[in-house]
């Protein structure tokens, strides 16, 4: 089933919520107003008149829409949900392909990240302003996966991401071929996604921006301790106690040492007072890749690690994006 969320010309949507819950609205089949059949009511004229501009308004005046949906996959045995954010284009001109940006959420969030944020409002007002190109963003249901295959093998989500998710993406949306049409990015567990992924498969991004990532250098001590909530978490994805051959292995910061990441264009940043201490990892990320002498962009900002953080500086990822594309 597709949920289709859809900002209509004539406003601006305050709510992002489905349609059916934006308002009580009235009951289909109910007539609100008595209408006299021998005549046109002010009433009639004026839907006539919106139904007309609506199916005349020019698609630079249109705005874009975000489909909710769900992909059947073999690997994670399980349909996984997926939101992907649409130009007005994609509707106005059928043959038309995108690049594309897949776009990552943190740990307790979901694949409406770009919808309950608010950040889908933003990318509408870039567009509109001239700020932002044109190009989809999908974001898959990751769960606490860390979008990496869990150390059991019984959550293969990269494998998943991979082989299924990218290509039925890509076939459905129209979706440009090639690595220069692909880019990726997260925040925090899916900053540490986004990272891994473009380190550990360069060859199939573009570009790839992260903010607050997940980034440790070392393990911490607590999750040694099977009881700790963090360490259970972890635990799933990496072992209880996580193992550290493991961590090492799958860490944005051991790939970033050894792969070739040439072409690759890299973005990230951080807050100077995270919650998790991730400006650390972040640090650290930029001492080897400016060891390495691979081009790259990094900041560190005022702020924590919170929703506010995200709203404040994922624009600079987007503009990021939006210039390679």
């Amino acid at each position: 089933m597709t949920l289709g969320i859809q900002c209509r010309p004539t406003f601006r949507a305050l709510s992002l919520l489905p349609r059916s819950r934006r308002g009580r609205g009235i009951p289909a089949g109910s007539q609100p107003y008595p209408v006299r059949r021998d005549r046109w009511s002010p009433h009639l004229f004026l839907c006539l008149l919106c139904f007309l501009y609506l199916l005349y308004v020019p698609s630079s005046l249109a705005s874009g829409r975000v489909e909710c949906n769900t992909i059947p996959s073999k690997i994670l045995a399980r349909n996984v949900p997926y939101c992907i954010v649409l130009p007005a284009s994609f509707d106005a001109d059928r043959t038309k392909h995108f690049p594309i940006l897949y776009e990552l959420h943190g740990l307790g969030d979901n694949e409406q990240f770009f919808v309950h944020s608010g950040l889908w409002n933003l990318v509408e007002d870039l567009r509109e302003g001239g700020k932002l190109r044109e190009f989809l963003i999908a974001t898959p249901a990751g769960g606490a996966s860390f979008y990496i295959n869990s150390k059991d093998e019984k959550v293969r989500y990269e494998d998943f991401l991979l082989r299924e998710f990218f290509p039925f993406i890509e076939k459905k949306y129209r979706v440009s071929p090639g690595r220069a049409h692909r880019a990726i990015s997260g925040v925090s567990m899916g900053g540490y996604g986004a990272l891994h992924l473009a380190f550990r498969h360069p060859q199939l991004f573009s570009a790839v921006s992260a903010h607050s990532a997940a980034l440790i250098e070392k393990l911490p001590v607590f999750l040694s301790t099977p009881q700790s909530p963090r360490s259970r978490v972890l635990g799933a994805v990496f072992g209880t106690p996580p193992d550290t051959a493991f961590w090492e292995a799958n860490s944005p910061l051991t790939l970033a040492r050894s792969a070739n990441l040439s072409g690759l264009k890299i973005y990230f940043d951080c807050g100077d007072q995270d919650d998790y201490g991730f400006e650390s990892g972040a640090a650290a990320l930029d001492k080897i890749l400016t060891a390495r002498r691979i081009p790259h962009e990094f900041h560190i900002y005022p702020g924590r690690h919170d929703p506010t953080y995200f709203s404040v500086h994922i624009p600079a990822s987007l503009a990021f994006h939006s210039r390679l594309f």
